[in-house]
């Protein structure tokens, strides 16, 4: 059984939404705060974390930038403003993906099992490169078949989100990908969703695998320089 943990300090919504989803099958556990969240987190063995981005003791942001120093377990935010600040912060601080509250049930379960399908993927949803090869790209070399990535010769650790985003890019050298095509094919959108996801886990990927491996084409989107 999948294992979540939902880490929300409104008691009313940590219920309701922990029943929920345990009717729809998933294993869940609660921490009411951020401190209590974070040791949570680090002791269980958990498939993917929800976390709302306000918490007494250590707010979600932190939490999830604490996480991010050990582990790329799977991290959707919580957040009470669908343009706010702390949305941009949650993105930046490590997660995958972000819902806004009041949570709609079947949305929040959607962006979950997009995400988890992200943790378990074997490939890319489209443009599948052939199994086993070695793709190289300058210093970069990603290993489809092991789902490696080096860095001049140096292993890099990504989220799964952000490997799903090197995948495909990597299918595709030198293409230009438009932000709403990565929100289908790497998020999972079946919508032309919020585009900052795309943008901020483009930053980060940067900051792992170089700032001029993947350039910005202003008005489309993003492509992997082949050389």
């Amino acid at each position: 059984m999948t294992s979540l943990l939902f880490v929300e300090d409104d008691a009313v919504i940590r219920t309701s939404v922990g029943l929920a989803l345990e009717r729809y099958g998933y294993r869940v556990s609660t921490a009411a705060d951020g401190l209590d969240g974070l040791e949570a987190a680090r002791a269980g063995d958990h498939d993917l974390l929800l976390i709302d981005v306000m918490l007494p003791g250590l707010d979600g942001i932190s939490v999830c930038r604490r996480i991010r120093e050990t582990s790329q377990v799977p991290i959707l935010m919580m957040s009470a403003r669908g343009d706010g600040l702390d949305v941009v912060a949650g993105l930046e601080g490590g997660a995958d993906d972000y819902v806004v509250k009041p949570v709609d049930l079947p949305v929040l379960v959607a962006r979950i099992r997009s995400l988890l399908r992200r943790a378990t993927f074997a490939r890319p949803a489209t443009g599948q490169a052939p199994a086993g090869e070695v793709l190289t790209f300058g210093e970069l070399s990603v290993d489809t078949a092991a789902l490696e990535v080096r860095r001049a010769g140096q292993r890099v650790e990504l989220a799964p989100t952000e490997l799903r985003l090197l995948l495909e890019f990597a299918a595709h050298p030198g293409i230009v990908l438009e932000r709403a095509t990565l929100l289908r094919s790497v998020w999972d959108y079946g919508w032309d969703g919020d585009s900052r996801v795309v943008d901020l886990c483009v930053q980060r990927l940067r900051r792992k695998i170089g700032a001029d491996r993947i350039e910005t084409v202003r008005g489309f989107g993003y492509k992997l320089c082949g050389t």
